[in-house]
């Protein structure tokens, strides 16, 4: 079965449109390749895809050395805002790009609520 990725580019956008407070998102595979992504003018798809799976892959190791059990999610923290790394299923890899001014708590609820959607195209 083919995944429809201008669906999955849809959803993402009014994700990243409809949600306070979030500036990208984008959908990888586990081997670091894009398959939709809603991302702020000036950065790679490609290059965001695979530092994203790469990021996801080293903490789910990290989580096994640490004896922490599986990885929910990373959070990368600046000054200017967060990502989001969470895994979305066995194919595909959500990255969430937020402002500092998101709100945390219900940030984690939309994004909860958007992996469900997406993981009824992906799997």
């Amino acid at each position: 079965m083919a995944i429809n990725t201008d669906k999955l580019g849809s959803i993402l956008q009014n994700f990243v449109t409809g949600t306070l407070g979030v500036q990208g998102a984008a959908l990888v595979t586990p081997d670091g390749l894009p398959l939709a992504a809603s991302l702020p003018g000036g950065m790679d798809d490609e290059r965001v895809s695979a530092m994203s799976a790469s990021m996801l892959s080293l903490g789910e190791r990290i989580g096994i050395e640490l004896s922490r059990g599986s990885v929910d999610r990373i959070y990368v923290e600046g000054n200017k805002g967060f990502g989001i790394l969470t895994s979305c299923g066995q194919d595909a890899v959500l990255l969430v790009l937020a402002s500092e001014t998101a709100k945390q708590g219900l940030l984690m609820l939309e994004i909860k609520r958007l992996l469900a959607e997406l993981k009824l195209i992906v799997m």
